[in-house]
């Protein structure tokens, strides 16, 4: 056991550090085999994450979280597992793809169970807004996709609504291969009745 700890322990971390607040990031450098790239957005315990991407070893994953103890475990899984096709970046998700983010990288994005911020005057910090179309046209590559889940209805309207509104998106179907997927606290409430809404979207139109 001790051995094994040991090895495990001896294999890079997964978290790269982000040393500039300004410059864009080299995200390409972060994996030795240059493959197709996915970015999930809030990756929490990487229940989903960890998962989908020990499933697809021919696709790049970056997972966003700003939590450092959920960082920690993911870290150590993909460790422990020689994952060589998972990055983890520590950073608020809306100054990233803002400022940070090269453009025209990733083939989808995954956003599974953002903070509904339920109150009236707190829906303005909800991360799906009208902008966030905007975002995700710059950082997908010609017909990605956007793929987001969530459980709370009023969020969910809203999520079809600013996607709905944007002539740079189309609707899809999201594909039931990725829905067997699915997170810890998905499968907690999808036990008590309550059911996850998908909303999935294809980049139709890019400048």
């Amino acid at each position: 056991m001790t051995e094994t700890v040991t090895q495990w322990r001896d294999v890079p971390t997964v978290v790269h550090r982000i040393t500039s607040a300004t410059e864009t990031l080299g995200i390409s450098q972060l994996f030795s085999d240059q493959q197709p790239l996915e970015l999930e957005i809030g990756c929490g315990d990487g229940s989903f994450l960890t998962k989908y991407a020990t499933a697809h070893p021919e696709t790049n994953f970056v997972g966003v979280e700003r939590l450092l103890g959920r960082l920690k475990k993911l870290d150590r899984f993909a460790r422990r597992n020689r994952m060589t096709n998972l990055s983890l970046l520590r950073i608020e998700a809306a100054y990233l793809i803002r400022y940070l983010m090269p453009s025209g990288l990733f083939d989808a994005i995954h956003v599974y169970f953002p903070d509904p911020w339920p109150k009236k005057k707190h829906q303005r910090h909800r991360l799906v807004v009208d902008e966030f179309t905007v975002r995700c046209r710059q950082l997908l590559r010609p017909e990605g996709l956007v793929h987001l889940r969530t459980d709370d209805l009023d969020y969910y309207t809203q999520m079809e609504e600013v996607f709905g509104g944007s002539d740079s998106f189309e609707k899809v179907d999201t594909p039931g291969a990725l829905k067997e997927f699915t997170t810890d606290f998905e499968r907690e409430f999808n036990a008590e009745g309550i059911p996850t809404n998908y909303s999935s979207w294809r980049l139709a139109f890019s400048p």
